[in-house]
């Protein structure tokens, strides 16, 4: 798509948030030839040897992909990442199995750095001429009648910009949805979940991966896992998801490795017991917190919430960061059909967008349940098997929910209708085979009762008549 300059150069836009999906819709933006200050309240990361904040790493899909793929930067950020196909599930007993995402070559995922998929974004709005990045820099607030965004810089002198709408990119605890419940009414509902994280590293061996590359490794204990994912380093970012009241009895350097040798003792070798107590009393557990907003757009349509502002999720299904990206395609399919006016574009936009974020913000809780428990199952796997047999047959009629979310744009609200379509289909074809089965061992129980009786009386009534006609 070349870049468009026309009737869209004389709009200014103010994005609050450089993170990743701040600096990608700035980046929509100035594709379309509308000027965007880019504001971010910490320093530029790219000039910083340790960034505070989550780092988890991220897994890139569809979703992502072809938002990236707008802006013409999806190969770049392709290249710093590193495929995978299907999770590596460690037992207890150490043994290991792996299930595929899905059935094709192209059902994979992409493990990244989150720090390194920010500076490959920042680096590539910096590149467009109608891009102006503004660091350090602290939202105040939005006088609505004047158009004017004001900030706190470093120094602590407030700063005033001039622009026709503002968007929040900032994050679950937003600034600007702050400032939009001052002057209309909002529903902001958020849910701090009980289980909480800490990452470690499993460090390259022999200048080897310690693992398999090209899965996401898992430990699932049903309350809790340990989660790898691969780098280009060939190190793994390795999360420990944990009920904070577990957390709080690990109080000894014995207490956590006794924990972890009882319930992850392969990966005890992969991180190192030196390596393991050190980061655990160096770290904080970070918690983790879930946010469904509604409007995403105040009435006047000059302020809009996007990313993790509108619907921070839990990381379960690694959409947190594909549904932002994802943010920018559906504004922008709906600027460009109210050719790009912002009040009905933002109008148009909350219309459709609210009830796809809060279906995914459900979703991600609900694939904790299956990364910690539910692959344990024999049940699951059964129904896995049953979802890619029908799959292959009809592609375009049955289509597995991991793969809806994760390999497809289908509206994350339809995804859980046509899930509980599938589930409903399903109750209904077991009780058609469990009838059938009952009427097939009712008939032959009746036979068997019945049989002495009718051989009986062939025996003592049919054949002595059948002789005496003869």
């Amino acid at each position: 798509m070349s870049e468009e300059t026309n009737l869209q150069s004389a709009k200014v836009v103010a994005i609050v948030g450089g993170g990743l999906g701040g600096a990608l819709c700035a980046c929509f933006f100035a594709k379309h030839g509308i000027h965007v200050h880019l504001f971010e309240l910490r320093p530029d990361i790219r000039t910083q040897k340790v960034v505070k904040g989550r780092s988890i790493n991220m897994a890139l899909s569809r979703r992502g992909r072809d938002a990236l793929a707008y802006v013409d930067c999806e190969t770049t950020i392709v290249n710093n990442g590193i495929a995978m196909r299907a999770r590596m599930i460690h037992d207890l007993d150490c043994t290991k199995h792996s299930i595929p995402y899905g059935t094709r070559p192209d059902h994979e995922i992409l493990s990244i750095d989150r720090r390194i998929l920010n500076e490959l974004l920042l680096t590539e709005a910096s590149h467009r001429p109608n891009i102006n990045i503004h660091f350090q820099h602290k939202f105040v607030g939005w006088d609505e009648d004047n158009k004017i965004a004001s900030f706190d810089d470093a120094s602590g002198n407030r700063v005033e910009f001039s622009a026709d709408a503002v968007i929040g990119y900032d994050g679950c605890h937003s600034a600007v949805r702050t400032a939009m419940m001052k002057t209309d009414a909002i529903n902001v509902t958020q849910e701090y979940f009980d289980t909480y994280y800490m990452e470690f590293c499993i460090s390259p061996q022999s200048n080897q991966f310690a693992m398999e590359p090209n899965y996401l490794h898992i430990w699932p204990r049903h309350q809790f896992m340990l989660i790898a994912l691969p780098n280009q380093d060939m190190s793994f970012t390795t999360t420990l998801f944990l009920p904070i009241s577990m957390f709080r009895k690990l109080k000894t350097a014995d207490d956590v490795l006794n924990f972890f040798g009882q319930y992850f003792p392969d990966a005890v070798s992969f991180i190192g017991t030196k390596e393991i107590v050190e980061t655990f009393f160096s770290s904080k557990p970070q918690p983790l917190i879930t946010t469904k907003c509604e409007p995403h757009a105040t009435y006047r349509g000059d302020m809009l919430l996007m990313g993790d502002a509108a619907h921070s999720m839990a990381p379960f299904y690694a959409q947190g960061m594909n549904s932002a990206f994802e943010d920018c395609i559906v504004l922008f399919d709906k600027l460009r059909e109210n050719n790009f006016d912002l009040p009905k574009a933002f109008a148009s936009y909350n219309d459709t967008r609210v009830r796809d974020t809060h279906a995914i913000v459900d979703l991600s809780m609900y694939n904790h349940r299956e990364m910690t428990h539910l692959v344990t199952l024999r049940s699951f796997h059964w129904r896995k098997k049953i979802d890619n047999f029908l799959y292959r047959l009809f592609p375009h009629w049955w289509i597995p929910l991991y793969t809806m979310v994760t390999f497809t744009r289908i509206p994350y609200h339809q995804c859980m209708t046509l899930r509980q379509r599938q589930d409903r289909t399903l109750q209904i074809a077991r009780r058609i085979g469990y009838t059938l089965v009952g009427f097939l061992v009712a008939r032959r129980f009746v036979w068997n009762t019945i049989k002495p009786f009718v051989v009986q009386f062939i025996a003592d009534e049919v054949l002595p008549r059948l002789e005496i006609k003869k």
